[in-house]
């Protein structure tokens, strides 16, 4: 799937992208949550409309680079920066999420947020470049129990990455990186309750 079919797909989601909010921002928040404060650079891939980037901002980073192949998803994002981020501190970009538009072992953190059965296997070497020894890895990945892409959306999605059915099978996705720990996550909305897995790791 070329990158032009992909990014029309997804700003044909934009619209509604932010009608979902509580689960997108739980998500942003477990990802956050652990990480350490005072960053250089973080970078938050396939950055939708701006969760986990702008969660990120709690972690007192002194800049973030979120990226996203939709523009309309990344117009949607930018029109809460007057809000969410008056200092400017998140510079958006339109790219392909693999490869990130970043210098080797540049960051201190990369999230990724709902986002990885869109990306596929190769996203691990990816951000294995661009973290610096040490850096920190948080990302979100679906259950293969419950995960079936059908219609429309099943060719977004790679065939190169096992989807796990357990945290352990969660974990041993990030199996070049260290200290890897992986839960599950729940989140009730009142309307329905989803659960992912939420990784984090750390590069070596």
């Amino acid at each position: 799937m070329d990158h032009d079919s992909r990014a029309a797909f997804f700003d044909g989601t934009a619209e509604h992208y932010d009608e979902d909010p509580t689960f997108h921002a739980a998500v942003a928040d477990a990802l956050v949550a652990p990480l350490p404060e005072g960053p250089e650079l973080v970078l938050d891939v396939a950055t939708g409309t701006g969760f986990a980037a702008y969660a990120a901002l709690r972690l007192k980073p002194a800049r973030v680079l979120a990226v996203d192949l939709s523009p309309a998803m990344l117009a949607k994002a930018e029109a809460k920066a007057p809000e969410l981020d008056p200092s400017g501190l998140i510079s958006w970009r339109v790219a392909p999420a693999v490869p990130m538009p970043a210098e080797d072992h540049s960051a201190d953190v990369v999230l990724c947020a709902s986002s990885l059965h869109f990306l596929g296997a190769e996203a691990f070497p990816d951000w294995l470049r661009v973290l610096r020894p040490g850096g920190r890895l948080a990302f979100s990945v679906v259950s293969g129990a419950r995960f079936k892409p059908s219609g429309e959306f099943a060719p977004f999605v790679p065939r190169d990455l096992d989807f796990p059915h357990d945290e352990a099978g969660a974990a041993a996705l990030a199996k070049d990186f260290v200290d890897v720990s992986a839960k599950t996550f729940t989140v009730d909305d009142g309307d329905r309750v989803r659960s992912v897995f939420v990784v984090h790791a750390t590069a070596p």
